[in-house]
């Protein structure tokens, strides 16, 4: 389990008959970690290096920024106003206008996966420095709103296993999910829509109904490591190991 994103807002867009590809994008990393986007123009990559790439649907690189740490960025995320967020280090940074801003610092915690809300807060997953702890935070710029950890018995919601990722999406319905690897389990604050979460060891996505049920799979990936939907409801695919991004209609439009 890789990626959790938002599939549809209600009503919920009936699933196509047979899932199109629509565009392969050859991103030019080694190995390839996350993609995001707004717009199916303009995609922003990242892998395993320190350099985060913007193309276009032919490959084109248009611009490219390299994280302040030197360090690989662990996730990024377009915020609503177009502008590249990413977790580094010990900070997520902001890119605007090619110049790199850094909105959180933190202390006592690693932050690895960061998703946009519809209000354009930021969700940041973190675990502690101990490996013993592992929280959902929200902030408005640098502002931290809310603290998602524990369940209403005060039971950790998510597992603090520092070795696996913890992917976040708030879907369109506003609802917070994480795709907890280590738990092999999405986990959903509210009541969701389509869950859609990647399966890096079977070559799969799961698509997941309101409850929790499956649906059905999207099938023909190469080690899917990252996804996003653009305004669209196109879905876009990171694979892993030969960099591409596939682009996928999945949805009747």
């Amino acid at each position: 389990m890789a990626s959790a994103e938002a599939a549809s807002s209600p009503p919920v867009k009936p699933l196509l008959g047979e899932i199109l590809l629509t565009a392969i994008i050859y991103t030019g990393h080694k190995s390839l970690y996350s993609v995001s986007c707004l717009r199916e123009d303009q995609v922003w990559t990242c892998g395993n290096n320190e350099t985060m790439k913007l193309l276009n649907p032919r490959g084109k690189l248009l611009t490219s920024i390299q994280t302040k740490s030197g360090y690989s960025p662990r996730d990024i995320v377009v915020t609503w106003d177009g502008y590249l967020v990413y977790t580094d280090h010990r900070t997520v940074d902001l890119v605007k206008n090619k110049q790199i801003q850094t909105v959180i610092t933190l202390q006592g915690w690693t932050p690895f996966s960061v998703c946009r809300t519809a209000s354009d807060d930021l969700l940041v997953t973190m675990i502690s420095d101990d490996k013993k702890q592992s929280k959902v935070v929200r902030y408005s710029g640098s502002t931290e709103k809310k603290t998602i950890q524990f369940d209403d018995q005060g039971r950790p919601l998510y597992s603090s296993d520092p070795y696996t990722t913890k992917y976040i999406s708030e879907n369109r319905n506003l609802d917070i999910c994480v795709a907890d690897q280590s738990a092999r389990a999405v986990v959903v604050v509210n009541h969701q829509s389509h869950i859609l979460t990647a399966d890096i060891n079977n070559n799969l996505i799961h698509i997941l109904d309101q409850d929790g049920q499956f649906l059905r799979y999207i099938h023909n990936l190469e080690r899917p490591s990252g996804l996003c939907v653009d305004i669209r409801d196109n879905l876009f695919v990171a694979e892993l190991n030969n960099a591409k991004v596939k682009k996928i209609q999945y949805l009747h439009v």
